[in-house]
């Protein structure tokens, strides 16, 4: 099941992604794609839906970010060998968690703000894991329980900040 967000910036519709490359309205279903619709019951009720049954999306709107309402955005740095080479790092022992501003997540085909004063833009792809289930202190056999799913995030830093 592929969830998606379209319509204009702030005002984005839940949607899905039928077999044959369609967007369906979810806006009778759900009121966004957030913590709410990420619950595991609420996962379980959207893979019973028939995507034929939904409103087909005409057009080509604007894709949003895949999830609305982020509470947070959890890093991990120099999370690959040949990342931590190219920036001339050691590579770390531990991984290095850091937060992003959930101001900064936007649409796939959104413009990208660059600071002003930025002197060494970088850009990354990275694959997102999206937590759909409270989760504090779980244990390692019990993580995937809280993956709601999966999203590539395109990662813009500044690496001289």
């Amino acid at each position: 099941m592929k969830l998606l967000r379209y319509g204009p910036r702030g005002h984005e519709k839940p949607g899905l992604l039928d077999r044959d490359g369609n967007i369906r309205d979810l806006s009778g279903t759900l009121r966004d794609i957030d913590g709410d619709a990420l619950s595991p019951a609420s996962l379980d009720r959207l893979r019973r839906l028939d995507p034929g049954s939904l409103p087909l999306v005409s057009g080509s709107p604007r894709l949003g970010p895949c999830v609305g309402r982020v509470g947070k955005v959890v890093a991990i740095g120099l999370n690959y060998r040949l990342h931590a080479q190219e920036a001339g790092a050691a590579i770390p022992s531990e991984p290095i968690f850091f937060l992003k501003a959930t101001s900064s997540i936007c649409g796939p085909n959104d413009d990208v703000i660059i600071p002003k004063a930025s002197q060494k833009a970088d850009y990354e792809v990275e694959l997102g894991i999206v937590v759909g289930s409270l989760a504090r202190y779980i244990a390692v056999h019990d993580a995937r329980k809280h993956i709601a799913g999966f999203c590539v995030v395109n990662d813009v830093s500044e690496r001289e900040f």
